[in-house]
């Protein structure tokens, strides 16, 4: 049996990936704060915003749970703070990103190295960004936390030489997190006719399709040899 735990889980990329992973001889655990009654997957309902019982939850799964071919985690959850400058966030709302989308991820993989230690296969798959690599005024603090994740796998990939870890951007894709950059004010954030052009475009991707070229890529045999890529450049 193989075992894949995707976060983010409840709606796009996440949702498709758990949808797309479901099938005969695979174990897969969502976590979300809200549950997706379409998905057939094991679903926690916990806020990653608060990652620490998500983490132990984790931890005593595994513990429970031993004896996988593969295990596989996949951070996916993130959380957009309303775009605009840094200095005009709300303290809360930055807080939040901040713990969804680097200290989870972080947590996450500490327990799953901690606890897959007897696993023949590991990978870990985190969904990172262009923004991660590209800086973009009014977006600061997801490109903080997209730039985290890609050196937070490149320093575990180091520790973990037997696990294959990689930071992946999976291009643009046609998310609630898309319609909350097209509807920012231009006045706080520069960049929203550009994200508006891409919708006008036809430019982005479905969350399913995205899920195929992702799940591709996961099962690629060089798989952890490029830790921090772009599945346009795949």
């Amino acid at each position: 049996m193989h075992l894949y735990i995707v976060t983010g889980s409840s709606r796009g990329l996440g949702a498709a990936l758990v949808e797309q992973l479901t099938r005969p001889g695979h174990a897969v655990i969502g976590i979300a704060r809200r549950l997706n009654p379409a998905l057939r997957a094991e679903q926690w309902t916990l806020d990653l915003a608060d990652p620490l019982p998500a983490a132990e939850r984790l931890q005593a799964w595994l513990r429970a749970h031993p004896g996988w071919d593969s295990a596989t985690l996949v951070n996916n959850a993130a959380l957009l703070s309303a775009p605009g400058p840094l200095s005009a966030t709300d303290l809360a709302e930055l807080s939040a990103a901040l713990r969804v989308g680097l200290e989870a991820p972080a947590l996450l993989s500490r327990v799953f190295l901690a606890e897959t230690t007897a696993v023949p296969k590991r990978r870990i798959l985190n969904i990172s960004s262009g923004l991660g690599r590209r800086a973009m005024a009014g977006s600061a603090a997801y490109c903080a936390i997209k730039a985290g994740l890609d050196h937070l796998s490149r320093a575990l990939a180091l520790e973990a030489p037997d696990v294959g870890i990689v930071s992946l951007a999976p291009g643009v894709i046609d998310t609630d997190m898309q319609v909350q950059l097209r509807g920012a004010a231009p006045t706080r954030f520069p960049e929203q006719a550009r994200f508006q052009r891409l919708k006008d475009g036809g430019q982005l991707q479905t969350a399913e399709a995205t899920a195929t070229a992702v799940l591709r890529y996961l099962a690629r045999p060089d798989f952890g040899q490029t830790v921090v890529a772009d599945i346009r450049e795949a």
